[in-house]
């Protein structure tokens, strides 16, 4: 167990679950077209969001977490085609996965809509009305 919450080490040992996966898909047409995608979505959220980490502005980290998220929303897509085309036998072996790639989503969701809702509160101030 953890003793800290470690977002780049959850996405880091996702995109190795990834590459595991895509190693693992049958080595036909659709197999390997599947694996594709799915590399490339599943093991981009990690260096994406570690790009965010060392963010210019706060538009960039809200930039490179939106796009760790839209390929983490894409990797939990191609685990539900893989899941429903039965390329995993047993199914029920991909649901851990599924299931991280729901709780990042979530997180990565969260933390965009944070940063956005900071980001307009800097560039709207509240102002005082004095009378």
């Amino acid at each position: 167990m953890r003793d800290k919450f470690d977002l780049q080490e959850r996405l880091i040992d996702l995109a190795v679950r990834v590459i595991k996966l895509c190693e693992s898909l049958p080595n036909t047409f659709t197999g390997q077209h599947i694996a594709g995608q799915l590399i490339r979505s599943g093991t981009s959220a990690a260096p994406n969001y570690g790009e965010s980490l060392g963010a210019e502005s706060r538009a960039d980290f809200i930039h490179k977490v939106g796009i760790a998220l839209k390929e983490m929303r894409e990797t939990h897509v191609w685990l539900r085609i893989i899941i429903k085309a039965g390329l995993v036998n047993p199914p029920e072996k991909l649901h851990p996965l599924l299931k991280e790639t729901e709780e990042l989503v979530s997180i990565l969701f969260a933390s965009v809509t944070t940063a956005k809702k900071n980001n307009s509160k800097k560039r709207n101030p509240p102002t005082s009305e004095a009378q």
